[in-house]
């Protein structure tokens, strides 16, 4: 056997962290580059922006994480360019040379070329972002015992844009808080006048799930006092004024968007190999169209199959599966053998939309409810990477199931520094 072969890992989220994980360390020496120094759990940034949950609980440093794997190194970088005629990466700390790079940079938001709307919203794709969220909406609250008359509406106003899972969820979340912790904590608003809006272009709330799902997550929320506005688009937001495309508007100083991804593309792949929403075109094994040492898996990876023309979901679980098939397939290249197609297994979807409220899409089996709630919660929480995560989040939830309350409302930031102001997009490139 000759020397291990050089691996670079672009992108430290569920894809990369399981490639590197699933590698062989006596094939592979790894490089895993990431802007951040933890891997994040994205499932439940929206937990952390309502404030259920502390960010610790949901990032895991790659240097824990990876302790014990002598044949991995991490960097601490922005990727910045890949050099293909030298196999190398360029980083923010140098170049490193490969002999397979992987890319796993995943997607960010995507605000349709909408600049004017990018600059005034906030956006919820890193924990740097959730936190931004939390200290937002506490130090707005805080602001609006002395607001006056004309500042009292857009500050009483949420608007959620985009409702798909990350939307509904934050829609419910709120919805409890304004129902069980806010009239506690601020006796002197009347928060009969604070109003949850959620704005979706298609038809339906929750449109990728069933029909089961989508008419119940709508009862669900417009129960709990949801103001649902379907095919409905935003035209625009100046931080002030949010206009729709019904001709209608909402003043509010809060908007979060959640209604698009697009791909975290790193310059230097050949032209064409992106399709139009940022992802790269890789074929059954991951690797990217025309190019023999390099591959892509999770969010930006686009695979075309006979039972997914249009590329995987992009969700934890295609991200997990390609990176493990990918590792195996690299192994079994270092023993002369074939590789072996990826293909995903839909195990289902979900999405809760607040206590005892959730809805579950699954091959055989569609529900919602009690039941569904349950199943959400245990799926996550084996989806946490620590054991002592997993602990600390099940005894926030059980603490906040049984008083229908949490300690975590604090505004943590520079008190210089407004939330939105001086924004830089964590992740990859």
């Amino acid at each position: 056997m000759g020397a291990r072969k050089k691996v670079v890992i672009a992108g430290g989220g569920f894809a990369g962290v399981q490639l590197a994980e699933n590698l062989d360390h006596k094939l592979f020496d790894v490089l895993l580059v990431d802007k951040l120094n933890h891997h994040q759990f994205q499932p439940l940034f929206y937990q952390v922006a309502t404030s259920q949950l502390e960010p610790a609980s949901i990032t895991f440093p790659f240097r824990h994480v990876f302790g014990r794997k002598r044949n991995l190194r991490i960097r601490m970088a922005h990727v910045e360019e890949i050099d293909i005629a030298r196999n190398r990466v360029l980083t923010s700390m140098g170049s490193f040379p490969y002999d397979i790079l992987v890319i796993a940079t995943g997607c960010t938001t995507h605000f349709f070329g909408n600049r004017e709307i990018g600059r005034h919203v906030f956006t919820l794709k890193t924990t740097y972002d959730a936190i931004r969220i939390r200290n937002h909406i506490i130090r707005t609250f805080e602001q609006i015992i002395s607001a006056g008359t004309e500042e009292l509406e857009s500050m009483l106003n949420l608007v959620i844009v985009g409702a798909g899972p990350t939307g509904v969820e934050l829609a419910g979340a709120f919805a409890e808080i304004k129902k069980n912790i806010l009239p506690r904590d601020y006796p002197g608003i009347d928060f009969s006048r604070f109003r949850i809006y959620l704005i979706e272009g298609s038809p339906d709330t929750l449109g990728s799930m069933s029909a089961l799902a989508r008419k119940a997550s709508r009862r669900y929320l417009e129960a709990m006092g949801v103001t649902i506005l379907t095919g409905t688009l935003v035209k625009n937001y100046d931080g002030r004024r949010v206009e729709l495309s019904n001709g209608g508007q909402i003043f509010s100083r809060t908007v979060i968007w959640a209604a698009g991804i697009t791909g975290n593309l790193i310059p230097g792949l050949p032209a064409g190999s992106a399709e139009g929403a940022g992802r790269i075109r890789v074929d059954r094994f991951n690797r990217v169209d025309g190019l023999d040492n390099i591959y892509a898996v999770g969010d930006i990876a686009w695979m075309e199959t006979p039972r997914y023309p249009r590329g995987h979901p992009q969700v934890a679980n295609v991200a997990i599966n390609q990176a493990k098939n990918l590792a195996r397939n690299l192994k079994r290249m270092e023993h002369g053998r074939p590789f072996r197609p990826y293909e995903y297994r839909d195990l289902g979807s979900m999405a809760t939309i607040g206590r005892n409220k959730a809805v579950v899409d699954l091959p055989f089996l569609k529900f919602k409810g009690l039941f569904a709630w349950l199943v959400w919660m245990l799926l996550h929480l084996m989806l946490i990477l620590s054991v002592r995560n997993k602990l600390v989040i099940f005894i926030n939830w059980a603490w906040a199931y049984l008083f229908k309350d949490s300690s975590l409302r604090l505004i943590l930031e520079p008190e210089n520094i407004h939330p939105r102001e001086d924004r830089k997009e964590p992740g990859i490139s």
